[in-house]
């Protein structure tokens, strides 16, 4: 699973016109599933972003989690992030795993971080989305699991 994480004033994912999904202040996360991603190495890195100190506590540094600082989370599946242009400019999504895997470990990585406690709000799996975000910082991270 391949995630990059960011951290946001606000984010929101339309489909057609129609927002599915938005955020206040919170993590945007950019989810890619591989082909030996498991669920249970999901539901750890999902654990993992949720544990991430990444917001400023009352000193600025950065030492506070989502779960601390009671963030939300706004999840959307993103296979483009296994693109590998090693050959040529055109890539190939080879290292993704197909959507009859993916979907179902995006929606559990969805599922995991609201079992924890989190507000989460997400896209749709296979959509055509425009992803709107104003990132607050900027932080952004990639977590590779």
């Amino acid at each position: 699973m391949r995630i990059v994480v960011q951290r946001v004033s606000e984010a929101r994912v339309t489909v057609a016109d129609d927002v599915v999904g938005a955020i206040g202040p919170g993590l945007l996360l950019l989810v890619a599933v591989g082909p030996a991603d498991t669920a249970a190495s999901v539901a750890a890195l999902a654990a993992k972003v949720a544990r991430l100190r990444i917001f400023p506590d009352d000193a600025g540094k950065m030492n506070r989690s989502a779960l601390a600082s009671g963030a939300a989370i706004l999840v959307v599946s993103q296979f483009t992030l296994y693109g590998d242009l090693r050959k040529g400019t055109r890539p190939s999504f080879a290292g993704a795993a197909p959507p009859e895997v993916a979907a179902p470990l995006i929606a559990q990585c969805a599922a995991t971080l609201r079992a924890l406690g989190l507000t989460v709000a997400e896209g749709r799996f296979g959509a055509h989305m425009q992803v709107a975000l104003v990132n607050d910082g900027p932080v952004t991270l990639i977590l590779d699991g």
